[in-house]
């Protein structure tokens, strides 16, 4: 176990969650119009994505057992975002203008971007819960006694 790399763990969990509970849902709440927020939220995901790539490589080669897998989930499913969904959803973004709101919602470009967005929050689901796995057996196995004391 790593005592940073979890630590890197806690901090990227509270970095993404607070972007996805906080700063995502206000921005789209205040600015002036939901193109701007998209344009926002676009800048800032990669650093999430990113972030999650490394933090997950740092806990693939620092952690072993099911903690390596979960390690793993985080840097395939943020790579994933990142290289595999971002450049689709920037595509679709490009062909639908900067008012994706005036597009018909059956318009099958709309469709697709809307399916894309969600392929991108199950993604970073996916990895915080990984992240979310390891921090917390990290947390619970630097305060239970040994197993010789229970």
């Amino acid at each position: 176990m790593s005592t940073r790399t979890d630590f890197l763990l806690w901090l990227w969990i509270g970095a993404a969650l607070l972007f996805s509970a906080v700063v995502a849902p206000t921005l789209f709440a205040v600015l002036p119009t939901r193109a701007l927020a998209g344009l926002v939220v676009g800048r800032v995901l990669p650093v999430i994505f990113w972030s999650g790539v490394v933090v997950g490589a740092f806990a693939l080669a620092t952690h072993s057992g099911w903690r390596r897998g979960a390690a793993a989930l985080i840097l395939l499913t943020a790579l994933g975002a990142q290289l595999g969904v971002a450049p689709r959803i920037l595509a679709l973004r490009a062909e639908l203008g900067p008012n994706i709101e005036s597009i018909a919602r059956d318009d099958p470009r709309r469709v697709a971007f809307g399916r894309w967005h969600g392929v991108s929050v199950a993604l970073l689901g996916a990895g915080l819960m990984a992240a979310a796995a390891i921090a917390i057996a990290g947390l619970v196995s630097r305060t239970s006694p040994p197993a010789s004391t229970r």
